[in-house]
């Protein structure tokens, strides 16, 4: 396997499947299946999810909405999207923990970095929700702050599309899709990977991101297999 211990990016759309927002049963369930492949080949896996499918705060801030408390309503989006794949995960058989950058004790542990990695040492899956506890920074930064603190040999951000195209392959039937492309390379084509604070925090910290299309069948195990699957961005 080329990675013993990954970081998987999900985005909340990317849990609506087919639906105008909330959560599709059946996507959750495939997304469920897809990780369960990966754990039982001994990869610990971590998981970051969006809220946009609930509440976005940037949104809500743009309708006049104080952007702090639009923030915290989307953090508590995330922990909502984290309890249904931690239920989705668990009617799979597969151990999980959810731990929360905001206390809600009753329904979470709090993030600790060290309960953190001994839980995947332990072979249970871990979702950090709330982001990073807070306001102004992404799940993407979110997600790359907790890769880099459990010492993850990549983030997988799983998307709808194959990988990083020279322009949106969803509108442009010409976009060229990228095998590998360095940090500073996304930068100077202005190509949308990530947010800006993540971005620049994963090259800092040399840790690579892996784009991929999350919604074809196999494709996480085919990629943590070393298979040529999505792009690669690295130093």
């Amino acid at each position: 396997m080329q990675y013993k211990r990954i970081l998987l990016k999900l985005s909340g759309e990317a849990l609506m499947g087919d639906r105008q927002y909330g959560i599709d049963p059946k996507r959750l369930s495939e997304y469920a299946k897809e990780i369960k492949q990966v754990v039982e080949k001994g990869i610990e896996v971590a998981i970051v999810i969006g809220g946009g499918n609930i509440f976005r705060g940037v949104a809500g801030a743009s309708n006049g909405m104080d952007r702090v408390q639009g923030d915290h309503m989307g953090m508590l989006a995330t922990c909502i999207n984290g309890l249904a794949l931690q239920s989705a995960l668990e009617a799979e058989g597969v151990y999980t923990r959810l731990q929360t950058a905001i206390e809600i004790k009753e329904i979470a542990e709090p993030y600790i970095k060290r309960r953190a990695i001994r839980h995947l040492e332990k072979g249970r899956v871990v979702i950090f929700g709330a982001g990073t506890g807070n306001p102004y920074f992404t799940t993407d930064t979110a997600a790359v702050l907790r890769a880099i603190e459990i010492s993850a040999d990549a983030i997988l951000k799983g998307t709808r599309v194959a990988g990083i195209y020279t322009s949106d392959p969803e509108q442009n039937t010409d976009a060229v899709k990228y095998e590998n492309i360095t940090f500073r390379e996304v930068i100077e084509k202005g190509l949308k990977v990530m947010d800006m604070t993540a971005f620049t925090l994963s090259e800092e910290n040399k840790l690579p991101i892996i784009v991929f299309d999350m919604n074809t069948n196999g494709n996480l195990l085919k990629l943590i297999s070393g298979e040529n699957i999505g792009t690669i961005v690295k130093n």
